[in-house]
């Protein structure tokens, strides 16, 4: 399979090794870092660098801020695959309420491969073409070091954000009753060597439905994950068993409950910390994240509705509704 993968020159999170594990699993892989005005004119961008008929699939890993805005000319494309990290933004009270749907319902044709479960079911549900490969974490910048763990209890990431409001507000309220550490870090070696120094690291992804790659990335450098629970259906699809490979909690009381537990019993502790790298070296590594996600995109894809004899006429023009 030939690909053509679009992504963002400019991204926060360091996703390399994820591009390197599609790129892998492919025949091809064409790899293209857009720039911000790169991906505000795709039409341009593929007039001018795009031979489409080369390409088996299509894959975008863009600013959905900008992507949305392009339908006319996207809904063009064949073979499109959209991969998608922050459609649970969907489902939640924020500014893309409701736009993701309104995005794809446009082009129903699309495939839509999505980092929830519960997510890629209500998408499917909605009658589009979802399918679920989870977030995961870069096995080459993280790893278990055997470190000397001298921060008990800790989050490491961003709360600024309307996205992250409930994350915000159960760190608060934690905060005020246990010894909380709430910090950031640069990316690479010294985000890998903090996680490594802390024994119980707080996931607080609340209201959005599914696991961020915090929880795949504090796993794999051993410490003990609290994450906020997101249901059976997301923790039967990731393989997380509760007080097995990691800790769920629904509100601070019982959070509390299970680390006073965890802290009176240092072997079980230590058991949940291995089960959860185990875990996570052998299932959510960004190569193995990658080959799910190229699997994903084989089965042959919905057929575009065609265009009318007018759109065509108007596309050689370059005009697009």
């Amino acid at each position: 399979m030939n690909v053509l993968f679009l992504v963002q020159a400019e991204q926060r999170a360091i996703l390399d090794r994820l591009y390197d594990g599609i790129a892998q699993a492919c025949d091809s892989c064409d790899i293209r870092w857009l720039s911000s005005d790169e991906q505000a004119n795709l039409q341009r961008y593929f007039r001018e660098h795009v031979d489409v008929s080369r390409y088996d699939r299509i894959l975008f890993f863009l600013r959905f801020k900008k992507e949305m805005r392009q339908w006319r000319f996207i809904r063009t494309l064949p073979n499109l695959v959209i991969l998608e990290h922050d459609a649970y933004q969907n489902y939640i009270p924020c500014k893309y309420t409701g736009k993701f749907s309104a995005h794809y319902r446009r082009m129903p044709w699309v495939r839509i491969i999505s980092s929830g479960a519960q997510v890629s079911q209500r998408l499917c549900d909605e009658g589009f073409d979802a399918c679920f490969v989870p977030k995961g974490y870069d096995q080459a910048l993280l790893s278990y070091q055997g470190r000397e763990r001298d921060i008990e209890l800790a989050f490491v990431g961003s709360t600024k954000s309307v996205a992250y409001s409930g994350r915000k507000a159960l760190l608060d309220e934690l905060g005020q009753v246990e010894n909380l550490l709430v910090t950031k870090t640069k990316s690479g070696e010294e985000y890998c060597d903090t996680l490594n120094r802390i024994r119980f690291f707080v996931s607080a992804d609340v209201g959005m439905g599914e696991y961020m790659i915090k929880n795949f990335e504090a796993m794999a450098c051993g410490c003990v994950l609290l994450a906020y629970d997101h249901g059976e259906q997301e923790n039967a699809a990731l393989g997380f068993v509760d007080m097995h490979n990691l800790v769920l909690y629904r509100n601070v009381a019982e959070l509390r409950e299970k680390l006073h537990m965890l802290r009176q019993d240092p072997s079980r502790t230590a058991a949940i910390a291995e089960a959860g790298r185990q875990l996570a070296e052998q299932y959510y590594g960004f190569a193995a994240i990658g080959h799910q996600i190229v699997e994903a995109m084989r089965p042959p894809l919905r057929r575009a509705s065609q265009p009318s004899w007018l759109q065509l006429q108007l596309r050689k023009v370059g005009v697009y509704y």
